[in-house]
């Protein structure tokens, strides 16, 4: 993949000239079904940009998988195949390093305080750091707290999750994290998870409460544990073959439709949060508080020298800790 990735940001090194005055569509892939909030952001982005271009760029929407998983389109994005793809940041991890920031546990003191982060200089530096890779970032869409889940038991502390096979999203700092914490990373793609959690391939997974709740992972792993141990977002890239063809009056709307689509994307996001919990609660699954969120806080902390220790990334965390 990460090869790919580099050859395809050798091929940019060719000029392409900006597209005419015409009709052009935009295909957009999300592995979330449709009625998903992110879905409908990026559906909603389609809509001003038919507007504020009077029909000349609209967005054809593929979301649940139609294109492939996270990896297959975003291969499809670099190659101009997919011009807009909403993914998981994790996805991006092992190919630009900066976008290993957001995702560090517990960096984000509040949702508050991660906004600001996010779309913010730093927020914008991150972003700008996928263009070498044949991607352009256009903006995070919130994807609220995660929190592990399993068929075994409550976890109140880190001694809860030793020995238990827990999936993760395919980056070394993801695997890395659940080491520290003393279970077994198992990387899957996530449309593989409720079977391994059915058929006991993993134990358990960490996600919010729309994935958990959306997923159905809730009917085979009814431990629901608040560790609230990272709040690593979504990104919206655009393929940079598309975004080099745009004139730069369409390359500003294209931006601007997709932060609106961000803060469109917040206010969908809450009331899909609040539904997730009530579905979650009604099925009677355990749900527990975690009384010493510290405890896995103090666990989690070699992975900002591992993974941020480079002056570049350490400074990015600087400017992350200090935004007030």
């Amino acid at each position: 993949m990460y090869r790919l990735f580099l050859a395809a940001a050798v091929s940019l090194m060719a000029g392409f000239a900006p597209l005419a005055a015409a009709d052009l569509v935009l295909r957009a892939a999300d592995t979330h079904p449709y009625g998903y909030p992110t879905v409908r952001s990026v559906q909603h982005m389609g809509e001003l940009l038919e507007k504020s271009t009077e029909g000349r760029i609209r967005i054809s929407m593929y979301p649940g998988r139609q294109l492939g998983e996270e990896w297959d389109t975003l291969e499809q994005t670099v190659f101009g195949a997919v011009d807009i793809n909403r993914v998981f940041l994790a996805a991006l991890q092992n190919v630009a390093p900066e976008t290993i920031i957001p995702s560090l546990p517990f960096l984000f003191r509040s949702e508050e305080h991660r906004d600001r982060v996010l779309y913010g200089p730093v927020g914008d530096e991150i972003l700008a750091s996928l263009e070498p890779y044949g991607l352009v970032g256009l903006t995070f869409y919130e994807s609220g707290s995660r929190n592990f889940y399993n068929t075994r038991r409550p976890i109140l502390t880190p001694a809860d999750l030793q020995g238990l096979r827990i999936r993760v999203p395919n980056s070394d700092m993801n695997v890395a994290m659940i080491e520290l914490l003393g279970g077994n990373a198992t990387p899957m793609e996530l449309g593989q998870v409720y079977e391994g959690l059915r058929n006991g391939t993993v134990d358990g997974a960490e996600n919010n409460w729309p994935s958990y709740a959306d997923t159905r992972h809730f009917e085979v792993a009814p431990f629901y544990s608040l560790t609230g141990h990272s709040m690593t977002p979504e990104i919206l890239v655009i393929s940079k073959l598309t975004w080099d063809k745009l004139s730069p009056e369409d390359q500003k709307r294209v931006r601007e439709a997709a932060r609106e689509s961000a803060r469109y994307m917040s206010t969908l996001w809450k009331a899909q949060v609040q539904e997730a919990r009530e579905r979650v609660e009604g099925a009677g699954n355990k749900i527990n508080d975690v009384p010493d969120r510290d405890a896995f806080r103090r666990a989690l902390q070699p992975l900002y020298e591992r993974f941020a220790g480079t002056p570049r990334l350490a400074d990015l965390v600087r400017r992350a800790e200090e935004t007030e």
